[in-house]
């Protein structure tokens, strides 16, 4: 009986050596990135520390038998079992992907060097006669989630209205230019970027046209500055919290990877970013983050098919995006007209909309209906109620607080 309780001791202080072994590997490379290591010194030296870690929970887990042959057959069993585990995590987390090669540019892509130091990939569009003087600017979701080429197909629509459409890549998305310091990027950049392309353009005001996280950005924009905004109409917008926090989605897929099964490489990314997001970028560069984030987002559930978006942003997805505690209050002081606009597929929450609608004095919340096609936010449905708006011509509110039969979003 004693003999039998002391092997389950050892089994169970083996098992808790053996779970372990990966934690103690990624606070090793932590560690060893804070101090200034170099990515292949912090890398191997996080392995060999899983490693070590590893083989001393086989050791405890399997008891070292009386005979000779038992021993041998033990430490064969030992080190296979070592070599079957250690060998292919470190080939995942030494290897990475072939990514694949970067977008192609789009019909008429050009690109903004903006005082802020941003290089941005943007298409503009304009009327043969400019009748409208405040140009409409498109600002994508994710964030990083960027598809210059059918966002530019559907917005440039908008010139046969008389308005100039500018439709671009925000930093560290789709065809511009990436940061070596992925902790740069931030909701404080984006506004400033954004400032200075409406001084860029030349423009008093602008109208702004914001899908998914571009509404926070729309909306921090507008409380930074108010008259600098003509009208702006945010579309499946996301939550509007003080901060928000890095990709939920992309967080555990780090964790579980797209088959159920833990990514080492993923796990030693997200690890970084917590500690030294330079060092992140050092270990796994920026395409084949792209690349990873767009595998993911083409995983996902949504509620209705949709396009995928063809210039992710993974760097950007992953970091976190704060925004002024004083957010809420200062929006409490625009005048600007704002339309919000959900539809029965929705990828965002129907809390976020109203959030906003009480946020925004001067919102109007619109509901397109099931005439809208299936990807609603590329329908015509869409294109006329966002015409309308920036018309001045009245559009049908949605006054009620909960959603109305046949919405399939979230709650």
């Amino acid at each position: 009986m004693a003999s039998f309780a002391r092997l389950a001791g050892r089994a169970v202080a083996g098992a808790g050596v053996l779970a372990l072994s990966p934690v103690l590997g990624l606070a090793t490379l932590a560690g060893m990135a804070m101090v200034g290591a170099q990515a292949t010194t912090f890398t191997v030296t996080g392995l060999a520390v899983f490693a070590s870690v590893f083989f001393l929970g086989l050791l405890l887990c399997v008891p070292r038998p009386r005979a000779a042959w038992g021993r041998w057959l033990r430490a064969l069993v030992i080190l296979g079992v070592e070599a079957a585990v250690v060998w292919p995590v470190g080939l995942a987390t030494l290897r990475p992907p072939q990514p694949p090669a970067p977008p192609a540019p789009v019909a008429g892509q050009r690109e903004w060097r903006l005082p802020t130091g941003s290089e941005l990939a943007y298409v503009r569009f304009a009327p043969k006669r400019v009748t409208r003087p405040d140009p409409v600017v498109f600002l994508h979701g994710g964030p990083g989630v960027a598809d210059l080429a059918a966002s530019s197909a559907f917005f440039g629509k908008l010139t046969a209205d008389g308005y100039q459409v500018y439709v671009y890549d925000q930093l560290g998305a789709g065809r511009s230019a990436r940061l070596r310091d992925p902790g740069e990027y931030g909701l404080t950049r984006d506004v400033e970027d954004l400032e200075a392309i409406r001084q860029t353009v030349g423009a008093d005001r602008l109208n702004l046209v914001a899908h998914d996280y571009g509404a926070q950005l729309a909306t921090a924009y507008l409380a930074a500055h108010p008259d600098r905004v003509a009208k702006a109409v945010l579309a499946s917008p996301t939550g509007l919290p003080p901060e928000r926090k890095p990709d939920g989605e992309v967080e555990l897929a780090a964790m579980f990877g797209r088959g159920g099964s833990p990514d080492p490489r993923l796990l030693a990314v997200s690890t970084l970013l917590r500690v030294d997001p330079r060092a992140a970028h050092d270990f796994a560069g920026d395409r084949e983050l792209d690349a990873y984030l767009g595998l993911v987002r083409q995983g996902a559930p949504h509620p209705c098919p949709a396009a995928a978006a063809t210039g992710s942003g993974g760097y950007v997805g992953l970091t976190g995006r704060t925004a002024p505690s004083s957010l809420p209050l200062s929006l409490s002081e625009v005048k600007a007209p704002v339309l919000i606009v959900k539809s029965p597929c929705d990828e965002q929450g129907w809390t976020s909309a109203m959030d906003y609608r009480r946020a925004l004095p001067s919102a109007t919340l619109a509901y397109l209906g099931d005439e809208a096609a299936t990807d609603a936010y590329a329908s015509g449905a869409y294109l006329g109620v966002l015409r309308a708006f920036l018309d001045g011509r009245p559009v049908r509110a949605y006054e009620g607080e909960r959603p109305p039969p046949g919405y399939r979003g979230p709650s």
